[in-house]
């Protein structure tokens, strides 16, 4: 870890002044596997704090959050804690696909990032975004840029001026092979200015 934002904060000046002010950030970690990615589709386009208390809610109401016992919950079963019809659909259709062992989650740590993309987009509802977070926080894979989060996207707005995706991306290459790293700096930039903490930790 220390390698890494040695390595960012010498690259990048910006990121030398978020050290500056705000510490080194916490390294976000989730147990590898169904519950997490479970958590992570209910946390799809919602605030964090909202989908931890759905999760939480479903966890509780399933006593275990197994494919088993997901699959057959009711609509009604689902309903009952907060989780949307499409939100549901996507959880009993991962259930599924692990039941039948279309995919094998535990095996996903020996692949690498490439590969375990094109693992998980073949699951309805997982997308790119979900992966990146599951490859960085389950796998701590060191060099993920997830474009697709609103929080990274708007902070790189307001401390590079940069406003297209192309833009973005190109500044993250030089951020190589540590981009991970550099996401968790430009997140806690984002929820520092705003007095906000956030656990990841779900448990």
């Amino acid at each position: 870890m220390k390698e890494a934002f040695d390595f960012l904060t010498n690259q990048e000046p910006i990121f030398k002044t978020i050290v500056n002010q705000y510490g080194l950030p916490t390294i976000p970690s989730r147990p590898q596997g169904f519950e997490t990615l479970v958590l992570q589709i209910l946390e799809q386009q919602v605030s964090i704090d909202s989908a931890k208390a759905t999760y939480l809610r479903l966890r509780e109401k399933a006593l275990a959050l197994s494919p088993e016992k997901l699959v057959e919950f009711s609509e009604e079963d689902f309903r009952s804690v907060g989780v949307s019809r499409q939100k549901a659909n996507y959880i009993k259709g991962l259930s599924q696909i692990i039941i039948s062992k279309e995919i094998h989650l535990e095996s996903l740590s020996q692949k690498t990032t490439v590969e375990v993309r094109e693992e998980l987009i073949k699951i309805k509802g997982i997308g790119h975004w979900t992966i990146d977070v599951y490859l960085m926080f389950s796998l701590q894979a060191a060099d993920v840029f997830p474009i697709g989060d609103v929080a990274v996207v708007n902070t790189i707005k307001e401390l590079f001026d940069l406003h297209s995706k192309e833009e973005m991306l190109l500044l993250a290459e030089k951020w190589s092979p540590f981009r991970s790293h550099a996401t968790f700096l430009l997140w806690h930039h984002y929820l520092n200015k705003r007095n906000r903490k956030i656990s990841y930790n779900y448990k």
